[in-house]
């Protein structure tokens, strides 16, 4: 059964073990803690991001961020990040979702799945008309998935689509 569950310190282990074996930048998506060591997802990484949700003290143009992942049964294949408004940069740039799936589970439909059950959720925060993603060009399977989940291409540039999902 695929299921998505907000980051968590039950899964642990399986989060950081996710999160750091993420390379800093693919896709577009990035991580700053590729390789980071179990400690400091522990006692750094895991409650920065996890008060990212409510945030308290933050910049001005800081934006909330909620983390979740995506599990198959007992693994982990997933993770998915939702804004939960947009910055004038962020409706260019990355929108209010981004996503990754494990390399070996890429191409078997779970980029669709969790993507079609974050949107759900999304619906529910974001104050937007529309829920706006970005794509790679070079990126087809991200962009069947995106396009699968009722997207549409609002506008382009030399590298990637801006899609919108309606509400």
């Amino acid at each position: 059964m695929v299921e998505l569950r907000k980051m968590n310190l039950q899964d642990i282990k399986e989060q950081w073990e996710y999160v750091t074996a993420l390379p800093k930048d693919e896709n577009g998506l990035t991580n700053p803690y590729e390789g980071i060591t179990f400690e400091e997802y522990e006692t750094t990484v895991l409650p920065e991001l996890m008060m990212h949700e409510n945030p308290v003290d933050m910049p001005e143009w800081f934006v909330p961020e909620t983390y979740y992942y995506l599990w198959d049964e007992q693994v982990l294949v997933g993770e998915y990040r939702i804004r939960h408004y947009l910055t004038e940069a962020l409706k260019v740039g990355a929108g209010h979702i981004g996503y990754s799936i494990k390399k070996e589970y890429r191409g078997k439909g779970y980029g669709t799945k969790g993507l079609a059950m974050v949107l759900d959720i999304a619906r529910e925060i974001v104050p937007e008309d529309e829920i706006y993603l970005r794509v790679l060009k070079s990126n087809i399977r991200s962009f069947k998935a995106i396009n699968s989940n009722g997207a549409y291409i609002a506008d382009e540039d030399e590298t990637h689509y801006l899609m919108r999902v309606k509400k």
